[in-house]
């Protein structure tokens, strides 16, 4: 579905923009994702479109535009977004111990090797901050992205990082009997930093986080149908999880827990369910450096230090999930900025564009310079590790990972007459 409107101005090819359609529909053709939802806007106006296979294979119900999905760690930027705007009210500071609100985590060990015993520990050079929070440099690790005994560790004390039958008050106290896997401000290290975020919002706000976005961000936005939790009334729009198992060859439905009313526990780092016409609205927001239809949610200047790398040169040089991620991007307060698009798995538009992804394979990303937003929408889980996110990026060993850098790769080649063309796809 393409815009006439927009093709009168001449700037997208229309031909190269209907390759998208066909390409993504031979992946679901093949049995290796159920179904696609992408949306791409050019200044404010939508593009393309396109709504492909299935939201549950079993009953044959197609994917539709307001098809609703899990969308894991975008989750992460919207957190991000909440909290600068306690920061602007002078609520919180960037330099600000989160002990202040977390009081779990005001004296926190840190292991001496990432990897090893859970009691040869030392005590933290320094007190965790917001600022360590928003950059993932907190030492507070996941269990998929750690490697020994902290690996089970983080498992067995914390269980599901999403679905959670714990208080955020008795998951703060259980998290803080855990060591950090590295010294606060040492080194980018993914994990429950949005989380503790959040809870540390929910604190200074004396409200769940549930209801802090909801009258924050997604009523003034108009992003109607996000949230942590799902009506029955709603279900029906819920796209199916899906992963693909050896044994019978194909695509094998996953199930998580539902819930029957709002859970205490909201993570922040990924908890979120929505629509790419709600994301839409949010990345048109930050395209507008704060600002959606007259709403203003962040200063500009404040969305353009979420935009500026944090990461030191030597922080750059750590592999992320295996990956040098961090050759080919910067990480601002939240969000991951493109730096060069040449084999850059998980950018792919002109330097500053930003973006960070989710872990069944939802994408989005705002391009400042091309004025272009795209946002590409499956549910496929791939196993997960500390090294494994070449696999997530590129679709080794997930051959259904490998539709997005079509998606990506087309709707660059059908854009004409920009700023900055990003060059595409031969380096994945």
């Amino acid at each position: 579905m393409i815009s006439d409107a927009f093709n009168r101005a001449g700037r997208f090819d229309p031909a190269t923009l209907a390759t998208i359609g066909p390409a993504l529909q031979a992946f679901v053709d093949r049995g290796e994702l159920a179904g696609v939802v992408t949306l791409t806007s050019h200044r404010g106006e939508i593009v393309q479109a396109e709504t492909i296979g299935w939201r549950d294979i079993e009953t044959k119900t197609p994917m539709r535009p307001d098809t609703l999905f899990r969308i894991a760690s975008m989750t992460k930027p919207i957190t991000s977004v909440t909290a600068l705007m306690l920061v602007e009210e002078g609520r919180i500071a960037l330099d600000d111990p989160i002990s202040r609100w977390v009081p779990e985590l005001a004296a926190p060990r840190v292991l001496r090797d990432a990897t090893g015993p859970l009691d040869d520990t030392v005590p933290a050079r320094r007190a965790i901050t917001i600022e360590d929070l928003l950059t993932h440099r907190s030492g507070i690790a996941y269990g998929f992205s750690s490697e020994g005994p902290l690996k089970q560790a983080y498992e067995e004390t914390l269980g599901d990082p999403a679905m959670n039958r714990l208080t955020p008050d008795l998951w703060l106290a259980a998290l803080g009997t855990l060591p950090l896997a590295y010294q606060p401000g040492a080194l980018f290290h993914y994990g429950h930093s949005t989380d503790v975020l959040g809870f540390l919002i929910s604190r200074v706000e004396g409200k769940p986080l549930r209801q802090i976005l909801q009258e924050r961000l997604f009523a003034p936005l108009g992003m109607v149908d996000t949230d942590f939790w799902l009506p029955r009334e709603k279900r029906g729009r819920l796209a199916s999880l899906y992963g693909y198992h050896e044994a019978p060859g194909q695509l094998v439905k996953i199930e998580p827990e539902m819930y029957d009313e709002p859970a205490a526990y909201s993570p922040g780092g990924g908890g979120l369910i929505s629509s790419a016409p709600d994301y839409h609205r949010f990345a048109r927001m930050l395209l507008g450096e704060g600002a959606l239809e007259g709403i203003r949610v962040l200063r500009p200047e404040t969305v353009r230090l979420m935009r500026a790398n944090r990461l030191t040169e030597a922080q750059r040089e750590v592999p992320f999930g295996g990956m040098a991620l961090w050759q080919k991007n910067g990480f601002g307060l939240g969000l991951s900025i493109a730096e060069d698009p040449v084999g850059n798995p998980y950018a792919c538009g002109a330097p500053g564009s930003m973006t960070w992804p989710g872990i069944f394979g939802t994408w989005w990303q705002a391009d400042p310079v091309n004025d272009l937003i795209m946002i590409y929408l499956i549910q496929h889980q791939v196993p997960v590790s500390a090294n494994s996110g070449a696999t997530i990026a590129t679709g080794r060993g997930a051959a259904g990972r490998r539709a997005l850098p079509l998606y990506q790769q087309a709707t660059y080649a059908a854009l004409r007459g920009t700023l900055a063309l990003a060059e595409q796809g031969s380096h994945r």
